[in-house]
């Protein structure tokens, strides 16, 4: 049986990878032509279309002429999110780095176009890792009030995080996005706020459960030893208890944040065109590219994974 997965297998699907690969590679079409990307029709893959309409793919409706302050975000907030999860410095040093970004690139941003025209790339970075900082704080107030022993702040917190883990994300959206303007006094929150408060919301309710799950894991004899030393709860908590919480669940930590960075895709079905609904926007106006859409989700799925397989390995390794 092992002589057949190592030696018979890989024979077996030598001609299946040997056909993926030409497809893929040696008889793929590199450069924006039309022409020759319907003559390999069938033979090869399309790979102009990334190269025909990649500053719609990456960045949506910002303006073209703008487009230089998106990639500076998004160069930044790449870097900025891989260094947090590979821990290259110090908390302190991080935070401030993530502090000083968030207002410098919401002023660039907002400098080239309104939020409504924000998408793309930097638009997944930002609602994933803004909407996950939100939630991180709420969580562990929902961690902590699920363990209270007042019972009225027990029962509230277990009703929020029941209730939200009950809701699938793309009903919220909508609420947010549509049911929500109309109990707003006035203009209200624009969409794009209104979208990053509901991830931060719901990305909460489950941040919540993976810290309880960190704080059981804690010894009771910690808690004990901080309280013989005189320390009330608040400190007890976030000198002690917390900081062995979270380092405790700091796997599946990563896991959500790479869930939520996926799940941000949900946002197109309320005109946020993010990475995936800008490669529907750049193809929906252009028929003759519009039939080379499986080259382009492919090149979607790469950057998917290149983001979400970077992040889970950097942090296995600490």
């Amino acid at each position: 049986m092992r002589l057949f997965l190592w030696v018979a297998l890989p024979l077996l699907l030598a001609p299946a990878l040997w056909a993926v690969a030409d497809w893929a590679l040696f008889s793929a079409v590199f450069q924006p032509d039309l022409q020759a990307c319907q003559q390999a029709a069938g033979q090869g893959a399309c790979w102009g279309v990334v190269a025909e309409k990649w500053p719609i793919i990456l960045f949506g409706r910002y303006p073209l002429d703008e487009q230089w302050r998106a990639g500076v975000v998004l160069v930044v907030w790449s870097a900025l999110m891989f260094a947090t999860a590979a821990r290259l410095f110090k908390p302190r040093v991080v935070f401030a780095a993530w502090a000083f970004a968030l207002p410098i690139s919401a002023v660039l941003l907002a400098g080239g176009a309104p939020t409504t025209l924000w998408g793309g790339l930097p638009l997944t970075l930002i609602l994933s890792t803004v909407g996950f900082a939100l939630a991180f704080p709420l969580a562990v107030l929902l961690a902590l009030g699920r363990q209270s022993t007042f019972a009225p702040l027990r029962c509230f917190c277990l009703a929020y995080i029941e209730l939200m883990r009950a809701l699938p994300l793309v009903t919220v959206l909508f609420m947010a996005a549509f049911v929500l303007p109309l109990w707003l006094p006035g203009d209200g929150l624009d969409l794009f706020t209104r979208v990053l408060l509901t991830i931060a919301l719901f990305s909460a309710a489950y941040l919540a459960e993976v810290l309880r799950g960190g704080l059981q894991a804690v010894p009771q004899g910690q808690n004990m030893a901080a309280r013989a030393l005189g320390l009330n709860a608040v400190q007890r908590n976030l000198l002690v208890v917390l900081p062995q919480a979270i380092k405790a669940c700091l796997p599946s930590l990563t896991n959500s944040f790479v869930t939520l960075f996926k799940e941000c895709s949900l946002v197109t079905i309320v005109a946020l065109f993010e990475l995936t609904g800008s490669l529907s926007l750049a193809l929906a106006g252009d028929v003759q590219w519009r039939s080379f859409y499986l080259e382009g989700y492919l090149f979607i799925g790469l950057v998917y994974w290149a983001y979400c397989f970077g992040l889970s390995r950097l942090e296995s390794k600490f």
